[in-house]
């Protein structure tokens, strides 16, 4: 795989979307630059246009009444003031056979003009001249030659009117509609001068607006997508060279920053998935070595057992060598026990139950470690409720769950002397935050437990979640009324949400019910032989309703609490605690103490908490079902 920096700078996403987007931007700029310039061009001309004729209207109108008395003198000096100004480039006037009689320039005066020529052609088309010509008919722009300056023409026709021909001179016939045609022509220097000037500015306008807009995108676009890319790009490479503890650092609140917080999630959840992989593994080689073990040690253990048997016997007048063979007997039988557990552990077998008295249970797991307490200098206190009914359990399960713990607890003392208490009591606990999801399936049977992702060490609900047209995974806690929910896209206060299988697709919410506390809609999933469990689908609030289990009413357990003066146990290890091979004891633990322990309570629907604090101690609450 290459690496960033191996990538063509040509190939590269940032420079990419640079070039577009100033390409984009000379595009757009070009074509406003063409259609300004056009407009002022047009504009400037329109100007010089409406000049142009009222200039012709003042001359006209100057040299009317000189035309009246036929003043050719006056008419003359009339033109030739007026021609004396710089912009103007000729004034003159043509009769109505095309010669030029008054002209700024004396040598012209006598020519004749061809009357198809552009400046006559639209009063004499077909001999029949117009009466009246719009402007842009008797406008004209024309270049002496190629390089010259351009210049405006414009032509007024001279009407034949009555005091025409009724003066005294009749020069002019009734019948005559034009006698001719005053023609002024303006030259466009300063004009065309004032245009290049504006081209040249909007040029300059233009390079520097796309060079200022390419700079601009080109920071932004290093910032808020070059930066994020090589970032997310390192990720992977570090991934794919099997570095799974590489984090994205912040990449803000933008699609690319979801997705680097995504990533992250993601790798989190490939190093997760990639240890329970291990831990599969490790049970695999654990179930493998538990069906070796119960063969080689079981055999010796029944020889134990043989003689032990026999000792037990011949003693039956020595009390105290009864006592002690007693104890190799039960401890015997307990340690096949022990390694049928173990491969039950493996094998995930059901525990074999009956009515058990806990007290007693636990009397015989502190009879087993009475020697360690001595040694340890360890005082152990008990207070047992003898008002506790027996329970069902499998005895020498639960007497494996207490010695596990009072090991625990020891070893957490050390050698220096502590204290263990014991105590014993009947409790009752609402069905909320204490009655665990075991099974959730859809109305299509598909299950929806995800034993990959576990929230507070018990296998999540996952389930499909669409919102605002993002779509993602959430994991709900298992425990029925907690929220400790797993959200895998971001939600915020006006979120359509929408739930489904993971698997089919099949709609989760319940269009028939709203949530009672903030009438959003309502999730339905369904629990084998356990009925519905509902839920506000908006996760605005906690609503829950599980009718199966609230019906019931609150539950009675036996709370079996062990509590040790040892050093503690670390708040960040305690959601691993039961986690298989976790261990807080380095070399000296296996890691499968705590979870046969919670294997053991699981199985009997009964459930196991934690508190502990750094040099202070730690205590287990074991709490089983009653019925």
């Amino acid at each position: 795989m290459k690496s960033l920096n191996e990538i063509g700078i040509f190939k590269r996403i940032s420079l990419k979307l640079t070039i577009v987007v100033s390409f984009t931007a000379v595009v757009i700029i070009g074509v406003y630059s063409y259609f300004n310039i056009k407009s002022q061009s047009d504009v400037l001309l329109s100007e010089v246009e409406r000049h142009a004729n009222q200039l012709s209207e003042t001359v006209k109108n100057s040299t009317r009444y000189s035309m009246l008395f036929n003043d050719r003198n006056h008419i003359q000096e009339t033109i030739m003031t007026i021609g004396k100004d710089p912009t103007i480039y000729d004034v003159r006037i043509l009769n109505k056979e095309g010669m030029i009689i008054y002209s700024r320039k004396k040598e012209e005066i006598g020519q004749m003009l061809d009357k198809k020529a552009e400046s006559c052609y639209a009063c004499h088309a077909e001999n029949k001249p117009l009466e009246k010509l719009p402007m842009k008919d008797r406008t004209r722009l024309f270049r002496l030659h190629p390089d010259s300056t351009r210049i405006m023409g414009i032509i007024n026709p001279i009407y034949n009117e009555k005091s025409c021909w009724l003066a005294d001179c009749h020069a002019h016939p009734k019948e005559a509609t034009v006698l001719g045609v005053l023609d002024v022509s303006i030259s466009l220097n300063e004009i065309d001068q004032q245009l290049i000037n504006n081209q040249v500015r909007v040029l300059l306008f233009a390079v520097v607006s796309v060079i200022a807009i390419g700079l601009i995108i080109g920071l932004f676009v290093k910032r808020w997508v070059d930066r994020p890319v090589k970032e997310l790009v390192k990720a992977t490479n570090e991934v794919a060279l099997g570095n799974l503890n590489y984090a994205i650092t912040d990449l803000g609140t933008d699609e690319l920053g979801y997705l680097g917080h995504s990533f992250n999630k993601m790798i989190n959840r490939l190093d997760e998935t990639r240890l329970q992989l291990v831990q599969s593994d490790k049970m695999a080689s654990l179930g493998r070595l538990a069906a070796g073990v119960a063969h080689e040690i079981n055999n010796p253990l029944t020889g134990v057992l043989t003689y032990s048997s026999y000792l037990l016997k011949r003693t039956k007048d020595n009390p105290q060598m009864q006592e002690d063979l007693n104890v190799i007997v039960r401890e015997t039988m307990r340690s096949r026990e022990i390694v049928k557990g173990l491969l039950d552990f493996a094998r995930q077998s059901t525990p074999k139950k009956h009515q058990v008295d806990i007290n007693e249970v636990i009397k015989r797991a502190i009879s087993v470690v009475n020697n360690q307490l001595k040694y340890s200098r360890i005082n152990l206190t008990t207070e047992l409720n003898d008002q506790i009914s027996k329970v069902t359990a499998d005895a020498n399960q639960i007497q494996q769950v207490c010695l596990n713990l009072l090991l625990n607890a020891i070893d957490a003392i050390g050698t220096n002397g502590g204290s263990i208490e014991i105590r014993t009591r009947l409790t009752s606990l609402p069905p909320k935050g204490n009655t665990q999801l075991k099974s959730a399936v859809c109305s299509k049977n598909h299950n929806l437990v995800y034993k990959e992702f576990k929230i507070g060490g018990l296998p999540s609900i996952q389930l499909k979640i669409k919102s605002n047209g993002v779509e993602g995974f959430m994991n709900m806690d298992p425990v029925y009324g907690n929220n400790r929910h797993f959200f895998g896209i971001s939600l915020s206060g006006n979120n359509s949400i929408s739930l489904y299988c993971p698997l089919c697709d099949v709609s989760l919410i319940d269009k028939n019910e709203k949530c009672p506390e903030c009438n959003g809609p309502v999730y339905k999933i369904i629990i084998p032989n356990q009925g519905h469990l509902l839920g506000c689908a908006a996760f605005n609030d906690n609503w829950q309703k599980w009718e199966y289990i609230d019906c019931r009413g609150d539950r009675k357990f036996v709370e079996i609490k062990i509590k040790d003066s040892g050093c503690g146990i670390p708040q960040e290890h305690i959601p691993r605690l039961f986690e298989p091979f976790f261990s807080t004891k380095g070399q000296k633990g296996t890691g499968l103490g705590l979870a046969i322990v919670w294997g053991i309570i699981d199985n009997h629907n009964g459930t196991i908490d934690v508190e502990s604090e750094i040099d202070k101690g730690t205590t287990f609450s074991i709490k089983l079902p009653l019925a």
